[in-house]
């Protein structure tokens, strides 16, 4: 079996999720997987999947923690875009993915290919709770990626045959102490000055901030790491506290393994506003909509309980279906994993 699977490399959760589904790929010796990654620059990689084909796609043009649309749109190459979309032959492949990867998809509505979506953006395709969304929104979240058959992924089902997360992290048998006063921060569209300077003022707690823009350096309580996948997961493993904006993939992981979370959600942008609300629906992290020290502060000295959630192991399950011929409706793997352990615990700090 040859598959064709693209990953939308705007956010580092579509390729975190494509590792995962690598490596479960990796027991079925007949597949022979061909990964196109888009929407960002080559060179930064798509994880540990170094066999890659790469097309430009469509980036989203961030500023000041908040989605410009105005320079997104300036800065989209159309006529390159339509050629890729229009030399991209899928004839040699049995099985077209999409993890919300542009080319590929309308490639496949182009040549009337079946493909499969597989990815958090295809749970908004059901009535799920959502926030800032509109016609428009709607409308490009359901054109930008378009497939035939979508799986879409999400913290909870909302009565709807949607899937879990599918969780990238390696949890080692004996998970490391948790350092009561480390702070993971993750907040790649804020500026870093601005989040240095005023984590500078909270001494209590160590900050390990990871940002496209900044170089290993440690100054005090704040200790900057250059983008890392190796480094963030063993610093992600042994802090109490996550900030980060309202990415999908890193939240997921944080839910897994139980940490306190806090969440900037990224302006303009439906998806993450979305997983903001409903992740305080749920009551599975707290919410600012500005990087505000009172807040921050508050979450860090009175937040003394943590909510895990256990989650199937889904890209393991995917794969096997995939393999398979995807015979199982959407509808049934959605039952059959939510029946899989899916234990809410509450944790106290000692």
């Amino acid at each position: 079996m040859k598959i064709l699977y693209g990953v939308q490399g705007t956010g580092n959760g579509h390729i975190s999720r494509a590792c995962a589904m690598a490596e479960a790929f990796q027991h079925y010796k007949d597949i022979e997987i061909t990964w196109l990654l888009s929407g960002r620059d080559k060179q930064r990689g798509c994880g540990d999947i170094t066999d890659f084909i790469w097309r430009e796609g469509i980036t989203f043009v961030v500023k000041e923690g908040k989605i410009n649309v105005l320079d997104t749109l300036l800065n989209f190459n159309f006529s390159t875009f339509r050629q890729d979309v229009n030399e991209l032959d899928l004839k040699p492949f049995d099985v077209i993915i999409s993890d919300f990867e542009p080319v590929i998809s309308h490639a496949a509505r182009k040549q009337d290919v079946p493909v499969i979506g597989i990815g958090h953006q295809y749970a908004f395709d059901y009535d799920i709770p959502t926030k800032g969304a509109n016609i428009i929104t709607k409308s490009i979240m359901q054109r930008f990626a378009p497939v035939t058959l979508g799986v879409g992924l999400h913290w909870h089902h909302f009565g709807h045959p949607i899937l879990p997360p599918i969780i990238d992290l390696e949890i080692p048998p004996t998970m490391p102490e948790v350092v009561q006063n480390k702070v993971l921060v993750y907040l790649p569209f804020e500026s870093p000055a601005k989040i240095l300077a005023l984590f500078k003022t909270l001494s209590d707690f160590d900050f390990y901030i990871y940002h496209p823009e900044l170089e290993d350096s440690d100054q005090g309580n704040l200790h900057c790491r250059a983008i890392s996948r190796t480094r963030f997961k063993d610093d992600l493993l042994n802090s109490r506290h996550v900030l980060t904006n309202g990415g999908f993939e890193l939240i997921s992981e944080c839910l897994q393994i139980g940490k306190s979370i806090l969440v900037k959600p990224l302006l303009g942008q439906m998806e993450q506003l979305s997983n903001a609300h409903v992740l305080e629906k749920l009551g599975y992290a707290r919410v600012i909509q500005e990087l505000d020290l009172s807040a921050i502060k508050t979450w860090l000295s009175h937040d003394n309980e943590i909510i895990q959630v256990t989650y199937p192991d889904v890209a393991t399950r995917l794969a096997e279906w995939i393999a398979g011929g995807c015979k199982a409706s959407v509808e049934n793997l959605a039952e059959e994993l939510w029946q899989s352990p899916y234990l809410h615990k509450l944790q106290k700090a000692s």
